[in-house]
């Protein structure tokens, strides 16, 4: 990037219907791991006008009531009446479950490594559940040790359903986006260029209204008033109406709001959806790991900035790769980080799980505003935690 640019990131309420599927998808992962921690679940969702479709691979020793599961999270984000577009009482509830592929599970039940002999160490039992690479930042930037724009955009959208919540703006409804553009000199945020606030109401609320609301009641309280002045655009509702919203608008789909989920485009993604996966599958063990590496990284002082990109092969517990860009931030080289990740962090897929405690019920809570930098949650996962971060400092002789 230059010197001077102007970068934007999004977010979106928990009643988007992508995050809608999101979180349902997590919702019946975490009722699965709440009495079968060893469970295997890949769980898509589909929600659309009236109904919900559950689709996917299970392999668990448990039962859940996957119907009461959808009406109980589509109930929780607002939708309980079929004036809002979706009735999570009245909405249909379709399944289709199949177990996990036994040429998957063999992989992942024994990783390459010991069935060639080549390893009898009980983390390397367990293969990755997936091919593919995932990437982790940190920055000092924000106290969420995020990338400003995501972390403002999370706090719009957080902020505004808090007000149709806790009954402060009655006339909302649960669909929503949030989006903030920052203008950037040196890699530091100086000024808030544009701002929009997109929100589903009822009919009778004047635009007008909204728009004095969503400036008082939502983005007052939430963007630093060093950023704002009578330059930056702030745009709400910019159709003019957002009444018709959620999945009655637009279907919904599990893991379609990936860059939602990670660092809001501030730096790459390796593809692969979080929602609905237990964490044998790096996508989400992988992605979780070098977030909490990188945290580490930064929280060190080692570095200002800190992306880590891992690879995996299916069936295989090493990492076929690890690489470490401080975007010229780091007071060591990039090859002596990622020499002391090796030494400090373990990234096959079992110690990952192992090291940060992905098999309880936890994921929920983070498949809407972020699965990164979550330092609203009264629990802090285990990959947002700065628990390396001494011990990095003194290895690194800073």
């Amino acid at each position: 990037m230059s010197d001077k640019f102007i970068f934007s990131s999004e977010s979106v309420t928990e009643g988007h219907p992508d995050k809608v599927a999101d979180q349902i998808s997590d919702a019946v992962l975490d009722a699965i791991l709440k009495d079968d921690p060893m469970g295997r679940v890949a769980c898509e969702v589909l929600v659309s006008t009236g109904m919900a479709v559950v689709a996917g691979e299970i392999s668990t020793t448990t039962y859940v009531d996957i119907p009461k599961i959808v009406r109980e999270t589509i109930n929780g984000i607002g939708y309980t009446r079929a004036k809002y577009g979706f009735d999570g009482e009245t909405c249909a509830v379709l399944t289709a479950i199949d177990e996990q592929s036994a040429d998957i599970a063999q992989g992942v039940d024994t990783a390459i490594e010991v069935r060639d002999s080549l390893s009898e160490d009980e983390i390397a039992k367990t293969g990755a559940g997936d091919q593919g690479m995932m990437f982790g930042y940190a920055t000092n930037e924000t106290k969420e040790f995020m990338p400003m724009p995501i972390a403002l955009s999370h706090a719009l959208a957080r902020q505004l359903a808090k007000v149709r919540k806790d009954g402060t703006l009655k006339y909302l409804r649960p669909d929503g986006k949030t989006q903030v553009s920052l203008r950037y000199e040196n890699r530091k945020a100086v000024h808030a260029d544009t701002i929009v606030v997109s929100t589903q109401h009822s009919p009778e609320a004047s635009l007008k209204t909204i728009r004095e609301d969503m400036i008082e009641h939502v983005i007052k309280p939430i963007m630093p008033e060093y950023l704002i002045d009578d330059k930056t655009r702030i745009f709400v509702n910019p159709t003019g109406r957002f009444v018709k919203g959620g999945p009655a608008a637009d279907s919904g789909l599990t893991g379609r709001k990936i860059i939602v989920d990670t660092y809001g485009g501030w730096v790459p993604h390796g593809g692969g959806a979080f929602s609905g996966k237990d964490p044998t599958k790096v996508d989400r063990s992988g992605a979780y790991m070098t977030r909490y590496a990188a945290k580490n990284i930064v929280a060190s002082g080692i570095a200002d900035e800190c992306q880590i990109q891992v690879a995996y092969a299916i069936g295989v517990a090493e990492p076929v790769s690890l690489n470490v860009n401080t975007f010229g931030t780091g007071k060591l080289s990039d090859e002596k980080i990622a020499e002391l990740l090796r030494e400090h962090f373990d990234f096959r897929p079992a110690a990952i799980i192992r090291d940060l405690d992905l098999r309880k019920p936890q994921y929920k809570a983070v498949a809407s505003y972020g699965h990164m930098g979550r330092i609203d949650l009264p629990v802090l996962p285990g990959w947002e935690k700065t628990d390396r971060a001494e011990e990095l400092r003194k290895a690194a002789g800073i």
